[in-house]
């Protein structure tokens, strides 16, 4: 197994990066009335994921980097309940 030099060896990382580009494949097609109510939240919320993922690795210690994944936990439930609701707005 291979030792963790920095966020971009966190297989979480790897996958919430993931999300936030298919975030934006999927956002750019919305209707631009959208663009500054509910897309940008989501994409903001998206990012907020892997942001505070290499925020938290570049902590001292490991409370504050897991304080960062909390803060990333509560983005991943926002960016569930916008999905939710653009679905419904979509409809």
């Amino acid at each position: 197994m291979s030792k963790i030099h920095s966020f971009h060896d966190l297989e979480i990382w790897k996958i919430a990066h993931e999300l936030v580009l298919e975030i934006y494949k999927l956002t750019s097609d919305f209707p631009s009335k959208e663009e500054y109510r509910l897309t940008s939240q989501l994409v903001r919320a998206a990012i907020s994921i892997p942001n505070n993922i290499a925020e938290g690795m570049g902590r001292f210690s490991r409370k504050e980097f897991l304080q960062f994944l909390n803060i990333a936990r509560g983005s991943t439930e926002e960016c569930k309940y916008l999905i939710i609701l653009l679905k419904l707005r979509m409809n």
